[in-house]
């Protein structure tokens, strides 16, 4: 017999693995160093989350850019979507790797679109802000940056697979009647 589809009893674990790796993005792009704003040669300008530095060869003038309030606002809002996004991950392993508790999942999902706009907001204001401020030439958001992005993807996806799960309890649980696509009669 052929089947396809989703096998619904591994989203139990893939949908919290996903919540890891979001996390695990999201702690690269708030401790990175640098990474988040080159500019264009990577020679004689670069920023991270919490600072800027200018200079040629080793000798680098790095200023904290926790001065500026957009980037006070920024820090706190990757951080407060990080600790939310955290929350998200044990409920959703309490809820779908210990026991099954389908009740918790559009929960999870409400938290996950709030980490979402939180963290949407802030790589948004960075840019913008850095920008308006500090520009002087070409620069490029590099992989920091980019590691920020990838956390606020994965967790619009799961935010998605969070609100729809609910619907497919027989499948997560294993009790639904298998469907075929071609039978032999």
């Amino acid at each position: 017999m052929f089947r396809c589809g989703i096998a619904y009893p591994r989203c139990r674990w893939i949908v919290p693995l996903l919540l890891l790796f979001a996390i695990i993005f999201d702690i690269i792009a708030i401790a990175a160093t640098w990474g988040w704003v080159e500019d264009e040669d990577a020679e004689s300008h670069y920023a991270s989350m919490w600072e800027q530095c200018r200079g040629r060869n080793d000798q680098w003038d790095c200023k904290s850019l926790m001065e500026f309030s957009w980037a006070q606002a920024v820090a706190a809002l990757m951080i407060i979507g990080l600790l939310i996004l955290i929350v998200a991950f044990i409920v959703s392993c309490v809820a779908l790797c210990c026991t099954l508790n389908i009740t918790l999942l559009p929960f999870i999902g409400v938290l996950l679109i709030v980490v979402v706009v939180l963290q949407v907001i802030a790589l948004i204001i960075y840019p913008v802000k850095f920008n308006e401020q500090i520009f002087e030439g070409h620069y490029y958001y590099t992989w920091a940056y980019g590691f920020g992005w990838g956390a606020t993807i994965l967790c619009i996806g799961c935010a998605v697979l969070f609100c729809c799960l609910p619907r497919y309890e027989d499948e997560l649980t294993g009790l639904a009647k298998k469907k075929y696509i071609y039978t032999s009669a």
